[in-house]
């Protein structure tokens, strides 16, 4: 850690972002500025409902609730950063700043990914297990589903984070995105790091795939429970507690995938920057979205909520 301090008084690093000053761009700024506030403000509310509404402490929202705490953190360990060089028209980051930035980034993503998969199993559960649902879904295993994801995510960026920080790095150490991205940061490095890039590519399809493949067996038994159902509205009830996880599944793996799982050779720094942009500030803002528009208990818990703040100013 010493090393790190002395480093981060002369060494900084400079992002070179994803916006210039033209007048295209000064409107993706803002359109961006304006998603992140409504990433911090849906999910924020979302934790809110969730923890003040009875009817909401039930495993599914308990993971949602760990969920947008999550996308929470995502938005607010790049953006703002990013608003500030932006902004000020400075573009550096200290090394230690980088340092954290690629921990806490890797660490939100990793937990995400596996807190989406079993995320999956508790759907798996409620649907084509409904009467064991409480016992096999009992507080204890909630906490250990919860526990496990965040131990995950955090062991993953540490150990990412330190290996990463202890290359050299020279020459003038212009990072090609607009955060402290790992893997832009590796070109930088002043010796031989592709062992590591092999490593980190094996780490990422296991922390992609894993989840995943959770995902792809309890939607597969899912679909096989809804199939044998004779109700028409059994059905549908069904598949609407599933379309929200879903679509909030399709939107993280999607670009998830498309940064880390493509080869080396089709890799362009202007995709990665767009992409990045997709899923650390637009899907943080779609989660709370998708998850409250789509879901009865959430919107009513938010009616109730209005009216209790419409009765409380009417005193």
């Amino acid at each position: 850690m010493e090393i790190w301090l002395n480093q981060s008084s002369t060494d900084d690093f400079v992002l070179l972002g994803i916006f210039s000053h033209s007048p295209t761009d000064l409107v993706l700024f803002s359109a961006v500025m304006v998603v992140f506030i409504v990433a911090l403000c849906g999910n924020v509310l979302l934790i809110s409902l969730i923890y003040i509404d009875p009817r909401l402490h039930t495993p599914m929202y308990f993971f949602l609730s760990q969920l947008s705490l999550m996308d929470l953190m995502l938005v607010c360990t790049n953006v703002p950063k990013m608003a500030v060089n932006f902004l000020s028209g400075r573009k550096s980051i200290s090394f230690l700043g980088c340092g954290i930035q690629i921990g806490l980034f890797v660490c939100l993503v990793g937990s995400e990914g596996l807190l989406l998969g079993l995320m999956a199993y508790d759907r798996y559960v409620a649907i084509s297990h409904p009467l064991h649902y409480p016992i096999l879904m009992n507080h204890k295993v909630c906490l250990q589903i919860v526990g496990s994801s965040w131990a995950f995510g955090i062991i993953d960026g540490l150990i990412q984070m330190v290996v990463v920080m202890s290359f050299p790095y020279c020459g003038l150490r212009e990072v090609n995105h607009f955060f402290c991205e790992m893997l832009s940061l590796l070109k930088l490095a002043c010796v031989d790091t592709s062992l590591f890039e092999k490593v980190i590519f094996v780490c990422c399809v296991f922390m992609l795939l894993f989840p995943f493949s959770i995902i792809v067996a309890s939607y597969a038994r899912i679909l096989g429970t809804v199939l044998h159902m004779h109700s028409a509205q059994a059905r549908k009830k069904a598949l609407a507690t599933c379309s929200s996880h879903l679509t909030a599944v399709s939107f993280f793996y999607g670009a998830a995938m498309f940064i880390y799982l493509r080869p080396r050779r089709y890799r362009a720094p202007s995709h990665d920057k767009v992409v990045s942009i997709f899923y650390t500030v637009l899907t943080p803002m779609l989660n709370p979205l998708i998850y409250s528009l789509r879901n009865r208990e959430v919107m009513g818990a938010l009616r109730k909520g209005l009216d209790r703040c419409k009765i409380g100013s009417q005193h």
